[in-house]
């Protein structure tokens, strides 16, 4: 044996054997004990001892730490916070500001004189509208631009009222030979209104949607003053603004006149009726032209595809009308205001029918929103003769106004009144005003322009 299993006292240690039965379990080391003065280890030793923190017996069963979830607001806590440093009056106030803007919006731009923004009517209106325009009652359809040759004349300037009225932007084109810039001055500042000097008898390029084409001259003295001027704007112009339809895809609509049944033999007048002209009388330009402008309407329809309307006009009266036209109604309160013997041309028998204009531009409307052609007649089935409206031009201006005949002129129509069935059935229209109610306003206007003479 050793010397240093002998000594009792050595520093390293020592390992004991315990005898045991046979069937005993295998015998076990005893974990070595260090006494206080040991030798300390190498750190290589250290390091073979040194408990590794991902197999520590502490680190694998210590339980997971929960994160606390933030605890969702109540309604107590939203009332807390509204209430909290008047938060709720500030929030009411708030919302009836923003909804006292939006309600007094229309009134407030409505009264600025220096705003250049476009009027835009509402999307919706409680005044009716034609059901035979495709559009529901109630409902406003969206602005279009149009153009209305002739626009500057009696007629046209009070379509030109009523488009803008409704939305639309409108270019007017005038030659001014029958036209006034003062029926349309009131519109100049309109950023959606355009008046173009230009004569239709020479082509023209614009971009629109609708174009109501009136550009000629409506009255005897002005249409016999220049009869070639008048067939060649019957014919040139209106092949020029119809090749301009068909080249944008425009809907054109064409105002006719009841002078293409001429001297007719049937009363009254259906749209079916050919009609009885001369053609080669003094009134023929005008007649002639139109009956021929009618032609070409219908053959672009045909041969180019352009959508088209017609319409033919009866005897129309009222405000903006030319003082000395030599039409019946406009001559009659002429010559009253003025003080002169009203002229009735040949017995004063011959008859007529008369609607105010406001009822005819509601109907050359309700036509080109319509989805029917025509052509259509438009006027006032009420028949006159000449001496009836004599007595109502006296009775509302000046009873005693005297009358004076006249020799008849030349090709003049013996009887005339719409037949308005077709208008009624399928445009739903037919007028509104009667002579007796018109009158008065077509004699308010002569008479302050008769005054500024």
């Amino acid at each position: 044996m050793s010397e240093q299993m002998k000594t009792p006292n050595s520093p390293r240690s020592t390992i004991g054997f315990v005898s045991s039965p046979p069937n005993s379990p295998r015998l076990t080391a005893t974990p070595p004990t260090t006494s206080a003065t040991a030798t300390p280890r190498s750190p290589a030793m250290k390091q073979l001892h040194k408990p590794s923190p991902t197999h520590s017996p502490a680190a694998a069963h210590a339980p997971a730490s929960k994160v606390p979830k933030p605890a969702r607001p109540g309604p107590r806590s939203w009332v807390g916070y509204l209430l909290r440093e008047q938060r709720l009056l500030f929030v009411l106030l708030g919302a009836l500001i923003a909804s006292s803007f939006f309600l007094l919006r229309p009134y407030l731009f409505s009264l600025s004189p220096s705003s250049h923004m476009p009027e835009r009517g509402p999307l919706f209106s409680f005044a009716s509208r034609s059901s035979a325009s495709g559009v529901p009652a109630g409902f406003r359809p969206p602005p279009r631009r149009v153009v209305v040759t002739g626009g500057a004349g009696f007629v046209g300037s009070h379509l030109v009222d009523r488009l803008l009225e409704q939305g639309d932007s409108v270019i007017v084109v005038d030659n001014f030979f029958t036209g006034r810039k003062e029926n349309v001055a009131h519109h100049l500042r309109n950023p959606r209104f355009e008046l173009l000097r230009h004569d239709v008898v020479e082509p023209i390029l614009l971009e629109v949607d609708r174009i109501y084409h009136l550009a000629c001259p409506a009255s005897p003295v002005h249409y016999k003053y220049n009869p070639i001027k008048t067939i060649k704007t019957n014919v040139m112009g209106t092949l020029n603004m119809l090749g301009l339809a068909k080249r944008i895809g425009a809907r054109f609509l064409l105002t006719s006149t009841s002078e293409v049944y001429g001297d007719p033999l049937e009363h009254p007048q259906k749209e079916t009726y050919w009609g009885h002209v001369n053609p080669i009388g003094v009134r023929s330009c005008y007649d002639e032209g139109k009956r021929t402008a009618e032609t070409l309407t219908m053959d672009y329809h045909r041969g180019g595809g352009v959508e088209v309307r017609i319409a033919r006009i009866f005897n129309t009266y009222g405000p903006r009308m030319c003082l000395d036209d030599g039409r019946v109604v406009s001559n009659f309160v002429a010559q009253a205001l003025r003080r002169q013997p009203m002229t009735v041309y040949g017995d004063g028998k011959q008859t007529r029918s008369f609607q105010y204009v406001s009822d005819l531009v509601a109907g050359l409307m309700a036509l080109m929103e319509s989805d029917h052609i025509g052509p259509f007649n438009l006027g006032n089935p009420g028949e006159f003769t000449m001496l009836e409206l004599a007595q109502v031009v006296k009775e509302t201006i000046d009873p005693m106004a005297t009358i004076e005949f006249k020799p008849n002129t030349a090709d003049d129509p013996h009887m005339r009144k719409p037949d308005i069935t077709k208008a009624k059935q399928l445009l739903r229209w037919e007028p509104k005003v009667s002579l007796r109610e018109g009158l008065p306003l077509m004699v308010k206007d002569f008479r302050q322009r008769v005054l500024d003479e």
